[in-house]
């Protein structure tokens, strides 16, 4: 039974006069929660409010949950919790109305959305603060309440633009907290927008990198990761020689530098087989470590080089 993509893009492209925003977009995302990254101008922005039916294709569509985006958009907002990188807030109004007041914008009756606002606002840890005015909370505050209006209605896909913006540590940590409890109920698929390659590595499972409207990279960061498992650096104690040819024949290549080892694994070699190894020559392996690549490794080859257009 195949499993329905959470976003489908087919050939989406945007324009907006002479410029092309999204440019023939094209893909499935189905990860729990996608790390949505690209630099200032890469087109973020405009996926998320094409996606919520803001901005009209120019060519191509896109579905969500199955829906199309031209024709269902409205129904699709149903499915949908948007927590906006901008506030936009009524000054005067208390946190606790403004969430209820959401939460019956997307359907909810008055006494369930007063309920369901009461949840989110505990959930967020704004519970002491709901009946404040909005306009009095702080940045921290501000944060917190948007998550709780995308939340009251229990959308089945969170869209979060920029959640840690202007944070300051401690805050920071909450929201990520947060999002990573949301992640593991798995009911909620998340897409994460943010600049800041710490949180979409601190959150999401999955990457889409945009560049210049088009799609740079796709991928999943575990697997990704695990791909570059296989460079490795040693240090040994107590080795004559005869580790690095046993290893060298279960097909490692090897360099020397001193008590250090740097090998690559080749296909169907372990670890533990180094391991091993070393246990039957009594070689001790005092450190071993592996190079992984980081988000940042990621996005910076994304950005050397050509966008792919799709995933």
């Amino acid at each position: 039974m195949d499993i329905q993509p959470v976003i489908q893009l087919d050939n989406l492209s945007v324009r907006f006069g002479k410029l092309q925003a999204l440019k023939n977009l094209k893909g499935a995302l189905s990860g729990q929660c996608v790390g949505l990254l690209g630099p200032n101008g890469a087109g973020k922005s405009t996926l998320i409010r094409t996606l919520l039916g803001f901005h009209p294709p120019a060519e191509g569509s896109g579905r969500v949950f199955g829906l199309d985006i031209r024709s269902e958009a409205k129904r699709i907002r149903t499915f949908i919790g948007y927590m906006p990188e901008n506030d936009a807030f009524i000054a005067g109004m208390t946190g606790i109305r403004l969430v209820r007041m959401m939460a019956e914008l997307s359907g909810l009756p008055p006494g369930g959305a007063l309920e369901r606002a009461h949840e989110a606002m505990f959930y967020v840890g704004l519970g002491e603060a709901r009946y404040r005015p909005v306009g009095t909370y702080s940045t921290g505050m501000k944060q917190m309440v948007k998550l709780a209006q995308a939340l009251v209605h229990g959308p089945q896909l969170l869209i979060l633009d920029e959640p840690t913006n202007g944070l300051d540590p401690q805050a920071r940590l909450r929201m990520i907290k947060l999002i990573r409890d949301i992640r593991k109920t798995g009911k909620i698929h998340i897409l994460l927008s943010s600049h800041l390659l710490r949180d979409v590595e601190d959150t999401c499972d999955e990457v889409l990198i945009l560049k210049n409207g088009e799609i740079a990279v796709y991928c999943n960061l575990e697997e990704e990761r695990k791909a570059n498992r296989k460079f490795l650096q040693l240090e040994v104690y107590g080795d004559d020689g005869s580790f690095v040819e046993s290893i060298e024949r279960l097909g490692c290549e090897c360099a020397l530098i001193g008590p250090i080892i740097k090998t690559v694994l080749p296909q169907g070699v372990e670890i533990r087989d180094l391991y091993r190894e070393a246990a039957q020559r009594n070689i001790q392996i005092r450190r071993l470590d592996y190079k992984r690549d980081s988000l940042q490794d990621i996005f910076l080859k994304a950005m050397e080089g050509d966008p792919r257009g799709g995933l």
